[in-house]
Formats: C-alpha cells, sequence, structure tokens
C-alpha cells in the first residue's frame, strides 16, 4: 500500500551511502570488485525486501524487480547529475574503472530517463501491485517496451562504438536490466487483458466504417506511413547507403547518425528492423477491424519509441556531443521538429487504441436475430470498466 511505496522511495535513496562509501574507499575501485560489490548489492536489496514482505507477500514476483529497480534508478540519475556536473563525490570511481562509456551524451540522458521516468513508473506499478485490486498491464507494458529499447540500444551500442575495447567487468550487470524487462515483457503479455476483448452493438457499428468516415484514424494512417518513410531514411544512413538522399541528410540534418559513440547507428538500426514492421503492422490494425493485439503493442512501442527519441534528441542537443555531429544551426527546428513528431507518433496512436477501442475489438455472436440487449449489456460493462 502506501507504506510499501514510501519504503521503497525513501530504500532507494540508501544507493548514495553505498555509492559514496565506494568512491572513498580505495579497495573498492578496482574493476572486479565494483563487479563483485554491485552483484552483492543487488542480492542484499532482494533480501531486504524479501525479508520485509514475508508477512504479507506480494501476489505479483514483478514486485521484487520493480523495488530493486529503484535502488538502481538512483544510481542512474546519480551518474547523469554527476557527468553534467551538477553533484560530485559519488561516481568519480565508477566513470574510470566502472563504466567510461556513461559519460557520452546519449547515455547521461538515458540515465536521466531511467532515474525519473522509469522510477515513476516503478513506483506507481508498486503502488497498484501491493493494492491489490488496481491493474498495472498496460503501465507495465509501457514500461517493459521503454526498458526493453533502453537497454538493446544501450548494450549494442557500447560494443559496436567507439568503447568496444574498453569494455569492463561491470558492463556484464546491463545484461541483468535487460534479461529483466523482457521477461516482465513475457509475462505481461500473456496475461488476460485489463479489458473485455468482446464487442457488442457499438463494436459492431463502429467496425462497419470505413476509413473516410474516421479522420483520426486517417490522420494516423498518414502519420505512421511517414514515420516509416523516415525510419527507412535513417536506416539507410545507418547503413552508409550511397544514395544521395542519404548523404544530404546526414550532411545537412542529422550528423550525430555517425557519431561514433555507436548509439545513434544502433538505434536506428533497431528502428529499421524492428520498428518499421511494427509501424507497418498498425496501418494494417486501423484499416482491418477485429486486431485486438493492437492495444499491447503500441503501448509497448510507444514506450520503446519515446525512450529512444529522449536519449537521441537529447544526446543530440547534449554539450558532450562535439560540435560536427550537432544538428546545424539552420536545419535546426526541422530536424527537432521531425523527431518530436516521430515520438509522438506511437504515443497518439496507443491513445487512439485505448480511449476507443471498439474498432479493435472482436464482434459478439448475438443470439437470435440482434442480441441487442445482451450486446448493450457488454458495452455498458465495458463503459464501467
Amino acid at each position: 500500500m502506501v507504506q510499501d511505496r514510501t519504503l521503497v522511495f525513501l530504500f532507494s535513496f540508501s544507493a548514495l551511502g553505498v555509492l559514496y562509501a565506494m568512491n572513498t574507499i580505495p579497495e573498492f575501485q578496482e574493476p572486479y570488485v565494483i563487479l563483485e560489490t554491485g552483484v552483492a548489492v543487488l542480492v542484499i536489496v532482494f533480501l531486504f525486501y524479501y525479508l520485509i514482505t514475508r508477512g504479507n507477500p506480494p501476489k505479483d514476483f514483478l514486485f521484487f524487480v520493480f523495488a530493486e529497480f529503484c535502488f538502481t534508478c538512483v544510481i542512474d540519475l546519480t551518474s547523469a547529475l554527476e557527468y553534467d556536473g551538477i553533484i560530485s563525490g559519488f561516481m568519480d570511481f565508477y566513470q574510470k574503472t566502472g563504466e567510461p562509456y556513461l559519460g557520452t551524451s546519449y547515455a547521461i540522458m538515458m540515465c536521466y530517463w531511467d532515474g525519473i521516468a522509469h522510477f515513476i513508473l516503478y513506483l506507481m506499478m508498486i503502488s497498484r501491485i501491493t493494492d491489490r485490486w488496481a491493474a498495472y498491464r498496460t503501465l507495465g507494458l509501457f514500461w517493459a517496451g521503454s526498458l526493453c529499447a533502453n537497454m538493446s540500444v544501450f548494450i549494442t551500442g557500447i560494443v559496436a562504438g567507439k568503447y568496444g575495447s574498453e569494455v569492463r567487468p561491470a558492463f556484464w550487470l546491463n545484461f541483468l536490466f535487460l534479461l529483466m524487462p523482457v521477461l516482465g515483457a513475457v509475462t505481461l503479455f500473456t496475461r488476460p487483458k485489463d479489458r473485455p476483448l468482446i464487442g457488442g452493438y457499438n463494436a459492431q457499428h463502429v467496425q462497419t466504417m470505413k476509413l473516410i468516415w474516421r479522420p483520426l484514424d486517417m490522420i494516423l494512417v498518414v502519420l505512421l506511413l511517414a514515420a516509416m518513410a523516415f525510419t527507412v531514411l535513417r536506416g539507410l544512413v545507418a547503413l552508409d547507403s550511397p544514395l544521395e538522399a542519404c548523404s544530404v541528410y546526414l550532411s545537412q540534418y542529422e550528423p550525430y547518425l555517425k557519431d561514433p559513440v555507436g548509439y545513434p547507428k544502433v538505434m536506428m538500426l533497431h528502428l529499421f528492423f524492428y520498428g518499421l514492421p511494427l509501424l507497418g503492422a498498425f496501418v494494417y490494425g486501423l484499416l482491418k477491424p477485429g486486431c485486438t493485439w493492437m492495444s499491447d503493442w503500441t503501448t509497448f512501442f510507444a514506450g520503446a519509441m519515446i525512450q529512444c527519441q529522449w536519449s537521441h534528441i537529447g544526446g543530440s542537443l547534449h554539450s558532450r556531443t562535439t560540435t560536427p555531429f550537432r544538428i546545424p544551426n539552420d536545419a535546426f527546428w526541422t530536424v527537432l521538429g521531425a523527431n518530436l513528431l516521430y515520438a509522438a507518433v506511437p504515443v497518439l496512436v496507443a491513445m487512439r487504441v485505448h480511449s476507443n477501442p471498439y474498432f479493435f475489438l472482436k464482434i459478439a455472436p448475438f443470439p437470435g436475430q440482434t442480441g441487442l440487449p445482451n450486446s448493450e449489456e457488454k458495452d455498458t460493462k465495458y463503459k464501467e470498466k
């Protein structure tokens, strides 16, 4: 309940004590000692939450994942603040012998996202789990999409970019933060939905309407097609395509895509190979009625996209990005606007699906000829939920 969430919130900041101790005791600053200490701390944090909840254990094992990750969110936020010179005295050792690539502009923005956005999501989901009646499946899918995108780009970017030769033992801790959201996503996708999948009369009526009579859906389809074109363009740039359009875009609009740190290129390839098919699937889902999978996958992809674009836009504007890779002044607002719109499109699609989902429901078989009483009852129950 509220006290559980408050306890998690307060205990998470004990991470500052751990960081301060490691930063002041030289014996804790050796690369393998950092790895061993990191594993030990994660185990201790898990045991702490396990022991204090034994009398009234949470029914969802993801409670322990979210509580554990609240602790690491504080570490990520501390790292970002220290690299930006806002605080000091906590992460000097980690910058040198832990994970030096956390000082890149992309990684700093990624840490801000984890330390703020993910931290808030964890507290909200913990509150709903301990409430035992509140559903958090939609929030969970958004988190899973965000952290999967976060860690997959981060890990791949480390080994594929200029820091690939500077991998230290602490690097291997990152795989835990990739494995957990994948496991969480699989768990949440296989759970029953928070809302019914069967619609009645209202769903049948909406699904008979052509796209031309659904202006919002028509606008979203156009935006999705534009997003697909943008994804293809930047994907080809990342693949070093010799096309003139790619060369012009790289030199005059987003030279950040060729930043040697590797993260921008890896992100574009992720979106090209994984995001592009999903964008195409969403176009299909807006044209073909009864695609019940739309609610889950639009939420998951919205989390992934907004995290990627936050780190990408913030990284390209950050002072640690060298001048040759920053957005040219004469194209600044064009590039910024395109990137913001690109981030907004999946979020808008997800909001549309959840706010008026009748088009994406299966039609209930009607008893008799019309079955209006039963179907209206189903729709009434849906509205109440």
